[in-house]
């Protein structure tokens, strides 16, 4: 087993890896054709990155690379639909960053709120303007709604009620009975949040379905002067209407995201958002804590350990949802040698296509039972095919 580190993990994570008998490569500086001619060459069973991008170049580098791990939450910088074209897991880390995240929203809104950068700065170049940074409104009572309520949402919500601030949520998973349980009052859309609350933040995973959320309509349901904090990414908002938004209607934003974003950790950026003076921004750190960066990397690691273990990856993102099988044929058997073999022999004369398999093995380890779910109703000829493999004791088919 080889596993490529392509990214910058505690040292911790590479130690524990390395006890798995794996031969573990760490080259956290790989980017582009570089990651590419490294896979190529090295054919690591294993990808663990953090925010290197995987495309379709680096997935077809290697025969031998069978699992992609994205050590945070997201995994929108790997071609997933590649990676499940040539059967190659990706798998994430969801949740091991949420107190981090949530952690850095409420550092930017009180930031805001108090004009903490600005005083700072106004200290820091040897002034006192107490008159002025002395003018905060204060989170209590103020109204937070929230965008998504997984992980990191439910983290935040908690933190507001401690701050004493009544939550408004919407999310598509989110039922009534849920939202009653964390204490929540529950929205049927992002404009339905936008109109209840004070400070609208985003916390939703993107897809094509999210992107572009926090746009016109949901900017102009918000109250003049609201606050709009985005840890979760940049595509979430329209960033045209915002600007507008700031302009026009005086809004405040707290951003950690920002559109065309450097790869690099390190570099120039221009950015009208970022540079915007209604703006409290930060370089995309919200799961940059050490809490936070020990526990995604002890997740990646549990992940390649199950899987070396057992063959199941957790938290694999690319699996389909349901398979086209409408049949399943259960098959008993003794557990012999090349009783499946002829088993699926028949199906395959059978012009079949087997899109899922079980076989589970019995206490004793003298028989078995394998599920087989293929597409098409099996034939009375193909059963009684099934039943003439030696070893075959019983066939059973129904309709899924």
């Amino acid at each position: 087993m080889r596993i490529l580190v392509a990214d910058k993990l505690p040292p911790h994570a590479s130690a524990r890896l390395r006890a798995t008998g794996a031969d573990v490569i760490v080259e956290a500086s790989l980017r582009d054709e570089a990651l590419t001619e490294r896979i190529a060459a090295l054919e690591p069973n294993v990808l663990i990155v953090r925010s290197t991008k995987v495309g379709a170049a680096q997935l077809e580098a290697s025969e031998a690379l069978a699992l992609v791990i994205r050590a945070g939450a997201g995994v929108n910088t790997i071609d997933t639909a590649a990676a499940a074209g040539r059967a190659i897991h990706v798998a994430n880390c969801p949740g091991k960053n949420a107190d981090a995240v949530a952690e850095l929203t409420f550092a930017l809104l009180l930031a805001i709120d108090r004009m903490i950068p600005e005083a700072a700065l106004d200290l820091r170049g040897g002034h006192w303007d107490k008159a002025r940074f002395g003018k905060a409104r204060g989170l209590k009572g103020r109204t937070l709604g929230l965008l998504g309520l997984g992980g990191i949402g439910a983290e935040v919500a908690r933190r507001a009620a401690a701050f004493g601030m009544p939550v408004v949520a919407w999310s598509r998973s989110l039922t009534p009975e849920r939202a009653a349980a964390m204490g929540v009052r529950r929205c049927d859309s992002p404009e339905d949040v936008a109109r209840r609350c004070d400070i609208l933040s985003a916390h939703l995973a993107l897809t094509p379905d999210t992107r572009g959320s926090v746009g016109e309509a949901v900017l102009q349901a918000l109250p003049a002067g609201a606050v709009v904090i985005n840890t979760s990414r940049a595509e979430i908002v329209d960033a045209a209407a915002l600007l507008r938004a700031l302009d026009e209607r005086g809004l405040w934003a707290g951003l950690d995201v920002f559109p065309d974003e450097p790869g690099a950790s390190e570099g120039a950026f221009t950015s009208a958002l970022a540079q915007h003076p209604r703006v409290v921004g930060t370089p995309h750190i919200g799961a940059s804590t050490e809490q936070s960066e020990s526990a995604v990397a002890d997740e990646a690691c549990r992940i390649v350990e199950e899987w070396m273990r057992t063959g199941v990856v957790h938290n694999s993102v690319n699996l389909s949802k349901r398979s086209g099988a409408d049949h399943l044929i259960v098959v008993r058997h003794y557990d012999r040698v090349g009783v499946l073999a002829g088993v699926l022999a028949a199906i395959r004369e059978a012009d079949h296509n087997v899109q899922e398999m079980e076989n589970v093995l019995f206490s004793g380890g003298m028989a078995a039972a394998a599920h087989i779910q293929v597409r098409g109703c099996p034939s009375d000829d193909l059963v009684r095919a099934i039943r003439q493999v030696p070893e075959v004791f019983s066939v059973r088919v129904r309709p899924r």
